[in-house]
């Protein structure tokens, strides 16, 4: 199992993308990896063939244990095999567990041939859904999947090839499922009884495991509102350009930050030093279903905001179809948390592990304020710095934030 980040122990095989015997190449797409920021492509960094297969779908393993062997002939593969099932302690290569297969007619009809092409990419399917595919003579091309992340299963397959499915086991009397019917329409089923223990995510896990130094770090909290009337106008121009109000503010943030070097900066505790950034990368938080990642965005300040919004656009299409790498995540220095778009008016974020500050920003809400002796309405946003006390005073987060309040109250800049 590869470490996919630095903060990785354990990782989930979501799917093989290749079957035992099949013949690899090096850099090619071997399994699909569940690490604690996302589901990432594993590729070989051998030429041969992929002899036996140790962790099957949906098991986990530890970073550096053995999740499958490669033989570099296929002459080679019952020898790896072999070392396989001693590995082990088995006396020969277990033999895999058959799937429960539901009962098949005798010949179940194949997919049409003019059967509509709906998976143009990769194709994730799991290895019973594949087996089931191949025997019945259907195309995986041509079925959607309804898995995670688009994942092929078993029950699509039957359902393309016509098989009905295995019937399920009846619900206990005492379950609430056997409760009298109601002129209510039934609720959605849960994905779990009450009272029962659901692991987590592996990457909400890893927000968990992450999260606990940051409660030994002293901080600060500075809270300011701005008004944001001008980059409201702003972001109106630029939004039909592919800028996002995320990639704006991000840009905003970079070029006050730039100002302020110790607000990007990082605190090393054994030393007791301050380490100083070349560049400001700017980490945003996108929630997903499975727990939060920070995707980042470099060297903000000395990066135009038509690059900026173009590099946001790419890395949340990634995030979204799991597709984000190592270096996607890697390297972030300050950190925006954004509820604005929930309406969520102000709140606290915490600090990320070995960041000197983090960013929350509230929602824009239209308030009533003195206007040159006058009475107006402005919209104002309330945003909350939270910064690493050790080496950022709660004076040096104020004056950052009077910088962001000018280059916000004043935008024009953002664009050159």
């Amino acid at each position: 199992m590869p470490a996919l980040s630095s903060t990785m122990t354990e990782g989930k095989i979501v799917s093989w993308v290749k079957e035992e015997g099949d013949a690899i190449s090096k850099g090619e797409a071997v399994v699909v990896v569940e690490s604690d920021k996302a589901d990432m492509d594993v590729e070989s960094f051998y030429d041969g063939f992929l002899a036996h297969i140790c962790v099957e779908d949906g098991e986990m393993a530890t970073v550096g244990a053995p999740i499958a062997y490669v033989a570099e002939t296929e002459a080679e593969i019952p020898e790896a095999e072999a070392k396989a099932a001693a590995a082990s302690g088995g006396g020969a290569a277990p033999a895999p567990a058959p799937a429960a297969e539901a009962p098949a007619p005798a010949a179940p009809a194949p997919a049409p041939a003019s059967a509509p092409v709906v998976n143009t990419g990769r194709i994730i399917a799991t290895p019973y859904a594949k087996k089931l595919a191949k025997k019945s003579k259907i195309k995986l091309e041509t079925i959607k999947g309804t898995g995670l992340n688009g994942r092929i299963t078993g029950e699509d397959v039957e359902k393309a090839a016509g098989i009905a499915p295995a019937a399920k086991p009846a619900a206990p009397a005492a379950a609430p499922a056997a409760a009298a019917p109601s002129a209510k329409p039934a609720p959605e089923p849960v994905t779990a009884p009450a009272g029962t223990a659901t692991p987590l995510p592996a990457m909400q896990k890893a927000v968990a495991k992450n999260m606990l130094p940051s409660l030994s770090v002293p901080v600060s909290r500075v809270a300011m509102p701005i008004c944001t009337d001008k980059l409201d106008q702003l972001y109106q121009k630029l939004k039909p350009k592919g800028v996002t109000m995320t990639a704006l503010l991000s840009k905003a943030m970079g070029n006050a930050l730039a100002k302020h070097p110790i607000m990007f900066a990082s605190y090393h505790d054994e030393s007791q030093s301050i380490v100083y950034n070349d560049e400001v990368n700017i980490a945003c938080a996108v929630a997903l279903d499975g727990g939060l990642i920070t995707p980042v965005l470099r060297n903000v300040a000395n990066t135009d905001v038509y690059e900026v919004g173009r590099q946001w656009k790419d890395l949340v299409g990634k995030a979204k179809s799991g597709k984000l790498g190592p270096a996607d995540y890697a390297g972030g220095n300050f950190t925006i948390s954004n509820m604005g778009m929930f309406g969520v008016s102000a709140f606290d974020a915490i600090l990320p592990p070995g960041q000197g500050a983090i960013i929350a920003i509230g929602a824009g809400i239209k308030t009533v304020v003195p206007i040159d002796g006058m009475i107006g309405v402005k919209t104002m946003m309330t945003v909350n710095v939270t910064a690493d006390h050790r080496h950022i005073n709660g004076d040096v987060a104020a004056g950052f934030l009077k910088t962001l309040k000018e280059v916000i109250e004043n935008p024009d800049d953002l664009t050159f």
